[in-house]
């Protein structure tokens, strides 16, 4: 979620706008200040400034579903599952200014909401900043049944720039790059294709292959994800667990890491055998 801009009045006369929003935001980036709002899932700051950022950034998805004149606008914001009631809180004014009925809940139990899936069920949501999971035991979830990691999608993007900086230094690289080089060869356990990716060295074209930077910098989410699953799956019931295994869903964008769900239930093999779904 990112809201640009223009750094002066050249770059107001080539947007003709004050502001834009999503990705075509970042596809002008060159003449426009970026702001992440809600960078980590929740306001990054508590300034007047990033409150009216935030305000912009709803707004805009308020006008994208085209609501009529006389529409009553509901609006249910997912937040990380551990995010505080302070923030919460603030995050709801906000949203109040804009629509006309305003619902805050964690974003696992939004997913798990959208599937029917709210008993016996395990969601891990993978964001860009926040790695979210919840336990769903049929009620709404308290705070010993989430977790937030704040090793995300933005962590895999700084991970493998290291990781391709350090095979070759010689490479211009940033975290743009790198996610492009994520979003296509993304993967855990056994590689499906060679990350074969053109790079800029001096200016000029060069391809290398990336794979066992790519996959050093994927699996350094897992660690920490399965740890979480086993601390949530032996909260639940004993005679729930089997059940609970057969239910582990995996959402947001890093639910696309290939074989992520082959390397999660061989993972879990030694509690018995997983079902684990992307979506």
């Amino acid at each position: 979620s990112v809201v640009g801009y223009p750094k002066d009045v050249i770059g107001l006369k080539l947007l003709g706008r004050p502001y834009v929003v999503g990705d075509e935001a970042f596809e002008m980036r060159s003449y426009l200040d970026l702001r992440y709002p809600l960078q980590d899932g929740v306001l990054s700051e508590i300034s007047d400034r990033d409150i009216e950022v935030a305000r912009h950034l709803l707004t805009h998805v308020v006008k994208s579903a085209e609501p009529g004149a006389n529409d009553e606008i509901c609006a249910v914001i997912g937040v990380p599952a551990r995010a505080s009631g302070a923030n919460k809180a603030l995050l709801l004014k906000m949203a109040q200014e804009v629509v006309h009925t305003a619902l805050v809940v964690s974003e696992p139990f939004m997913v798990g909401y959208g599937l029917d899936k709210l008993n016996n069920t395990i969601i891990v949501d993978i964001g860009a900043g926040t790695t979210d999971i919840c336990a769903l035991k049929g009620t709404v979830p308290g705070p010993e049944d989430q977790v937030t990691l704040t090793k995300a999608g933005n962590y895999l993007d700084e991970r493998l720039q290291n990781a391709i900086l350090e095979r070759h230094p010689e490479l211009q690289m940033n975290t743009n790059v790198a996610c492009a080089v994520k979003e296509q060869f993304s993967f855990v356990g056994a590689p499906g294709e060679a990350a074969t990716f053109e790079f800029r060295a001096a200016g000029k074209p060069v391809r290398y292959d990336v794979t066992e930077s790519v996959k050093i910098a994927c699996e350094a989410l897992m660690p920490d994800i399965i740890e979480s699953i086993e601390i949530l799956l032996r909260s639940f019931q004993p005679e729930y667990q089997a059940t609970v295994l057969q239910n582990i869903v995996f959402a947001g964008g890093g639910s696309r890491i290939r074989g992520l769900a082959a390397y999660v239930k061989d993972k879990l093999r030694p509690f018995g055998n997983a079902d684990v779904t992307c979506v």
